[in-house]
Order: structure tokens, then sequence, then C-alpha cells
């Protein structure tokens, strides 16, 4: 940062020792304003831990008209706070790129932030094979075809709800108009398996082991001892 008795001209100034309680919205605002009118700001960088706001005006002009205005102001007593004492200093200026000077930088440039979805090629890539760039991932919160599987789950669980029967599509109101049903032909009603069990009654033998028996088998041979 430039000394204060520095004659330099820059774009960029610093305020420094400035209280916790500046850096509220509403009073930042209002310093920011303040200083606005000297002239348009191209960054305006509140940094509460170092107790200092950064600003870059367009012109070194009007940076230089607002140190020269600003630096030692003193603001009055404000409620619970003593008087604050601003500090306004030169900084290293910043270059501001515009329409001009981005015609003849020839800086190389960052790349840009979008990621290569690119298919690899394989252990023995074929003859004439080329690599092509495959679509990024779904942006959307759900893809096409998961919706449209939840809406068939959707329709098979309204109709096993529903059971057998017409399905009303329209239906008019107060009873006249006209109405449209809906009828699956096709529908099958599941049959219903007859459980034995169900027509048990103790003391009889359980139907489980009625339904299985133990294979007989043969005894085995025995040596008789003369």
């Amino acid at each position: 940062m430039s000394s204060p008795a520095s004659s330099r001209r820059t774009n960029t100034l610093v305020i420094t020792r400035l209280p916790t309680h500046f850096f509220e919205p509403v009073i930042q605002q209002a310093l920011r304003s303040h200083f606005e009118t000297y002239g348009p700001l191209h960054t305006w960088a509140p940094i509460k831990g170092l107790a200092r706001v950064i600003m870059v005006y367009y012109s070194d002009e009007d940076a230089e008209i607002a140190k020269q205005s600003n630096d030692g102001l003193v603001l009055g007593e404000m409620r619970e706070h003593p008087d604050v004492v601003l500090r306004v200093y030169r900084a290293d200026p910043t270059p501001l790129e515009t329409t001009e000077t981005q015609e003849h930088n020839h800086y190389l440039r960052p790349p840009v932030n979008d990621k290569n979805f690119l298919i690899s090629p394989p252990g023995s890539p074929p003859v004439g094979w080329e690599q092509i760039r495959e679509d990024p991932p779904n942006a959307t919160p759900l893809a096409h075809d998961l919706i449209t599987a939840l809406r068939r789950l959707e329709i098979q669980e309204e109709e096993e709800s529903r059971g057998p029967g017409p399905n009303v599509l329209l239906e008019p109101e107060d009873g006249v108009g006209i109405s449209v049903f809906v009828e699956d032909c096709d529908a099958t009603e599941p049959e219903a398996l007859d459980d034995p069990a169900d027509d048990w009654s103790y003391g009889e033998t359980a139907p489980s082991r009625l339904r299985w028996r133990p294979t007989p088998t043969s005894m085995p041979p025995v040596s008789v001892m003369g």
C-alpha cells in the first residue's frame, strides 16, 4: 500500500481502521453512496476481518479527489460510539479491462469452465475410431424416463386400489350431461389360491404333514454271524 505522502496517481483507495459497526449493511451502503458522489465506482470490497474497505474507481482523477476530500475526515459521534476519523490511503493501481484492452491482450486466458465429457478410447481402437463428446449429466431434478416410470407405477397403484370395473373419466355435474367411462376388457382378476390350512381344525393332522411324506427306502443288507 502506498504511503500517505505519496503523490502517485491511482484508481484504488483503501479505508483503514474502520470500527466493527461500520460493516453493517446500512452503514456500508451510506458510505459507498458517499464515495460514489466523487465518481462511478468499479469495485467496492469491504473486508471486515481486516477492518478496511478497498474501492476502485474508473478514473484516477475521481480517486484522487475522493482521497483528498476524505482522508482525515471526522465523523460525528454516533449513539454509543465515539468519533471516527477516516483514513484513506492510495493503493497500487488496479488495471481495468476495457474493450480496447481486450483486443490487444495476448496473454494466455484461463480455460473455459466446462467439463469435457469425452468417451474414453477402447483398449484397441478400431480403424477410423474418433473420440466424441457425450452429453453432460442431466441437470433437471428428475429425468424424463424416471418421471415416466413413476407415472406408470402410479397408474398401476390406482388400478389395483380401484379394483375391477369401469373407470370414470368424466362425470356430469348434478347428474345431467355426458359421462365418460373406460373399462379394461383385457384385465383379468387374480385367482385366489385355496389354502388347506384355512379348513384345518385342532386335533386333525396338519395339512403340511399331509402334503409331504417321507419316501420309504429298503432296509440295508445285514450280515448274519454264524
